[in-house]
């Protein structure tokens, strides 16, 4: 089914405005994006985290979804529960499966990477059908903006700090979509707001898939990573356009690219509008700077080899 774009924007707002997120903060464009794609007849689980938290201050919501707040550990366990009951509901004619009910996630990157893991990848091997949203701003920033295993090294948090000697995180981020991908689900995939069509075309794509689902969206945060808060669409492009965070898809295991950039820019056109590096912009620290382009250009050229060699057919 193809998305109707005119349609889906004249829907019914899902997630009201009032909420608490931050000025600047890109996770509610993004949630608004996934809902006007999902409808009313979602069910939403979110992890603790900023969205949750900002959303829900007790007795006020902006949800107009059924809504469930999980703990960082254990989303994925939660929407199993809900949707094994779904089936099972279904299956004894307790209820009506007529316009088929979505269960979407939303979770952080540390209650993705990191503490919810565990209850994600199982949740994943077991097949039950849901959308993990993961709202990537690539640190604890709800806790007070502690490095996750989705920082980029050289980045300045409270728990990373930087020195004479350190350049700030040290340990190379880690590659959660191909992760999910290895799972064998049907769909995964990772976009960012600013690119708007591909974001929710992807979210139709994942909803219409018999099993589990994964998208990976960047969401720049001005508070956490030092930025003005009238430029988090502009970092988002920045970060496709320097390759920091690349657009593509897996599909039933077939890799895709769907962005390429027309001319590649150095990483330094990101970093340096970013205060969490501003340590990395001065005299001396240029190495570090090189070593984060490496690391980039080695993930985007194994990211298009592996496109290209899953398009190519067997025994070419």
């Amino acid at each position: 089914m193809r998305l109707n774009l005119r349609e889906r924007s004249q829907a019914p707002e899902l997630l009201e405005p009032g909420h608490n997120l931050c000025p600047g903060c890109v996770e509610s464009v993004a949630v608004r994006q996934v809902l006007h794609v999902a409808g009313p007849n979602t069910v939403v689980v979110s992890a603790t985290g900023c969205l949750s938290v900002s959303t829900t201050p007790y007795p006020y919501t902006s949800w107009k979804n059924p809504w469930i707040h999980s703990l960082f550990a254990n989303a994925g366990a939660t929407v199993s529960g809900l949707e094994a009951a779904y089936r099972s509901l279904v299956k004894t004619g307790r209820l009506d499966d007529s316009e088929p009910i979505n269960f979407i996630v939303f979770g952080g990157d540390g209650g993705t990477y990191d503490i919810g893991f565990q209850s994600l990848s199982g949740a994943l091997e077991r097949g039950h059908r849901f959308l993990y949203v993961c709202i990537n701003n690539e640190a604890y920033m709800n806790t007070g903006i502690q490095r996750s295993s989705a920082t980029l090294p050289g980045t300045w948090t409270t728990t990373s700090p930087f020195s004479d000697t350190v350049p700030g995180k040290l340990q190379p981020r880690k590659d959660m979509t191909a992760i999910v991908a290895a799972h064998g689900v049907p769909y995964v995939a990772q976009t960012s707001p600013h690119l708007w069509k591909d974001l929710m075309r992807k979210v139709e794509t994942a909803l219409a898939c018999d099993g589990p689902s994964f998208i990976n969206l960047l969401a720049p945060c001005p508070r956490g990573w030092r930025t003005e808060a009238e430029i988090g669409i502009r970092l988002g492009a920045l970060a496709v356009e320097t390759c920091v965070w690349p657009i593509y898809e897996v599909v039933d295991g077939v890799w895709k690219l769907n962005s390429k950039p027309r001319e590649k820019k150095p990483i330094t056109e990101w970093l340096k509008l970013q205060g969490r590096f501003s340590h990395l912009m001065r005299p001396g620290r240029e190495a570090d700077i090189e070593h984060i382009q490496k690391q980039i250009d080695h993930s985007w050229e194994s990211l298009l080899a592996r496109c290209e060699a899953s398009q190519t057919p067997v025994g070419v």
